[in-house]
């Protein structure tokens, strides 16, 4: 089910390319129409008696971290750039995750994991490129922004991996973030929403790149352990950038080149079979069915 995850990432690669298609839009606007729609598409389609059984309270705090993440991402890159405030947020998530992952579970990642994600890492900010003012109150916005998906994921995966269907728990979870983002998108503006391209753009990325997105991440989450699946995410990036090649028409200095090689290189490393210890069989019980 790695390939679920993958799939998940890629339609978050598009997301950027697709939010280009609008112009002169809030950013924080649109990632709220996003949300909204997205949330509301999951919760409809799982269907409320499906979500009855499910463990409210964890999950609705997951809901309220869904959203802030949101939030603390754009504040960190209005504050230290783009190119840092991404780096530092989609890049500290995964050692976040395995760090929860390890305090919560007592699964320790494996020496692989760790040397993989390291590598993603820096291929990651290699690829993103520097830029922008690095500030304190930016960075720190990121690595909350980080710890939240963190939270997030890891509290999806140990709620799948007691049993509970994955679909419902996407549902239960990004359907509160719709309800808790609605203000957000009321605050920054609707009119947007008027014209039909930006209905459009709104609707691709409510449904393409989070309802369906995460319905493919939580299928993944069923039998891949978390930390593994907050790596494999890291494929976003490269699938932007090559869109922007692609699509945009942009071109890719060596530097950015290599960056892309590496990511490319660490997600295979990843991805790749392991050697299950039996302490391992114990941890990855955290993103399976049963």
């Amino acid at each position: 089910m790695k390939l679920a995850v993958i799939g998940a990432a890629v339609l978050w690669g598009t997301a950027g390319t697709a939010g280009l298609l609008v112009a002169g839009v809030d950013p924080v606007s649109m990632a709220a129409a996003r949300l909204v729609i997205g949330g509301l598409v999951l919760a409809a389609v799982t269907g409320p008696a499906r979500l009855l059984g499910l463990p409210r309270g964890p999950l609705a705090a997951a809901a309220v971290a869904v959203a802030a993440y949101q939030l603390c991402f754009f504040a960190a890159v209005s504050r230290t750039g783009v190119a840092v405030g991404t780096v530092v947020a989609i890049g500290s998530g995964p050692v976040f995750t395995g760090l929860l992952s390890w305090l919560l579970d007592r699964v320790r990642p494996s020496r692989r994991w760790a040397v993989a994600t390291a590598a993603a890492i820096a291929g990651c900010a290699v690829l993103t490129g520097g830029g922008g003012e690095v500030r304190a109150d930016g960075v720190l916005f990121a690595l909350l922004g980080g710890l939240l998906y963190a939270f997030y994921a890891v509290t999806a995966a140990r709620t799948i991996g007691a049993g509970a269907p994955s679909d419902a728990v996407m549902g239960l979870m990004f359907g509160g973030a719709a309800v808790v983002m609605v203000p957000v998108l009321l605050w920054t503006g609707t009119g947007w929403l008027a014209e039909p391209r930006g209905l459009l753009t709104a609707l691709y990325l409510g449904c393409a790149t989070t309802a369906l997105a995460y319905l493919l991440y939580g299928r993944g989450l069923r039998t891949t352990p978390v930390a593994t699946a907050a790596t494999l995410a890291l494929a976003e990036p490269a699938v932007a950038t090559l869109l922007g090649v692609v699509v945009l028409g942009e071109r890719l200095g060596p530097a950015s080149v290599a960056g892309l090689l590496l990511l490319g290189a660490s997600l295979v490393a990843v991805s790749l079979p392991e050697r299950v210890s039996p302490a391992g069989r114990g941890g990855r019980a955290i993103g399976s069915s049963a």
